[in-house]
C-alpha cells in the first residue's frame, strides 16, 4: 500500500468567494498531507476568481482553473478531473466540509481492501448552521442496478481510484451529473463500498440547484434515457424509485 498516494480534490466554484475560507481551512486541516486541490472558477463575477488566485499563490498544493463563462458544475468538475495529477479523485463543493480524518480514513480503507470506488456517511446542516440530520442509512456496497434506484452516494464523500478505473468524467448534465459519474464508475467495477463513518458535512442551501427535489425529475429522466440508454419501461421504473426515495430523504 502506498502511504504517499496523491489525492486530487475537485471543487467547482461559482459566486463562492464567501465560502472559500471555510473550504480551504477544511482541506488544509486534513491529517493526510498528500493532496492537491483544484479550484475551478465557473465564470464568477463576485471576486471568486481573485480569491482562488490568491489561495493558489499561498499554497503550492492548490491549483486554479478559470472557465471563460459559466458552464455549470459538470464542466467545472470535468476541467478539474482532466487536470488532476493524483491517483485518487475526490470531490468537495465549496460550501461543504470534511472532518480532518476524512482523507486518511477513506484512503486507508480503500488501499487495505483494494477498493476502487468508495463513499461514507455524512451530516447535513442548513445554511444557517442548524443541524438537519445524518445520512447513515446506506448500503454496505452498491451495484449498478442498486444505484439506479437511488443516488446513495453523497458527492462530498465519494472517492475513486483512477489507476484501476481510469480518469472518468461526469456527463454533461446541468443537474445529476455526479449521479451519472457514479453509474459510469459502476460499469467499470462491480461495487462501490461504504466506509460506515461520518466524515463530511453537507450544507443544504434552499437556493441550490439540488434543493428542489421534484425539479430533479427531468434531469433523472434525461440521465436514464439519454446517458444510460435505459428502455422506456426501465427508465419509468427507476424514476419512480428515485422520486419515492427523494420524498422520504433529508
Amino acid at each position: 500500500m502506498s502511504k504517499t498516494a496523491l489525492v486530487s480534490i475537485i471543487t467547482p466554484c461559482y459566486q463562492a468567494a464567501r465560502y472559500l475560507p471555510g473550504l480551504l481551512a477544511s482541506v488544509q486541516a486534513q491529517q493526510y498531507p498528500h493532496w492537491e486541490l483544484w479550484l475551478v472558477d465557473d465564470g464568477s463575477s463576485d471576486g471568486t476568481a481573485a480569491a482562488i488566485a490568491e489561495a493558489a499563490a499561498a499554497d503550492s498544493r492548490i491549483h486554479a482553473l478559470f472557465l471563460p463563462e459559466n458552464q455549470g458544475a459538470a464542466a467545472a468538475r470535468n476541467a478539474g478531473i482532466s487536470a488532476a495529477r493524483g491517483r485518487y479523485i475526490a470531490f468537495l463543493d465549496v460550501d461543504d466540509r470534511w472532518m480532518p480524518e476524512k482523507l486518511q480514513r477513506q484512503l486507508d480503507f480503500m488501499q487495505r481492501e483494494n477498493i476502487a470506488f468508495s463513499y461514507t456517511y455524512y451530516k447535513v446542516v442548513e445554511e444557517n448552521g442548524r443541524a438537519a440530520g445524518v445520512v447513515d442509512q446506506l448500503p454496505a456496497k452498491l451495484s449498478y442496478e442498486q444505484l439506479l434506484t437511488r443516488n446513495f452516494v453523497g458527492c462530498l464523500t465519494a472517492m475513486y481510484d483512477s489507476a484501476q478505473l481510469g480518469k472518468v468524467l461526469m456527463p454533461a448534465l446541468r443537474k445529476r451529473q455526479d449521479y451519472g459519474l457514479w453509474l459510469h464508475l459502476l460499469k467499470k467495477t462491480p461495487y462501490a463500498y461504504l466506509l460506515p463513518e461520518v466524515l463530511a458535512t453537507y450544507t443544504r442551501r434552499e437556493s441550490s440547484l439540488s434543493s428542489n427535489k421534484l425539479g430533479l425529475i427531468r434531469y433523472n429522466w434525461q440521465l436514464f434515457r439519454q446517458v444510460e440508454g435505459l428502455s422506456l419501461l426501465s427508465a419509468c421504473y427507476y424514476l419512480s424509485c428515485n422520486i419515492t426515495a427523494k420524498l422520504f430523504s433529508l
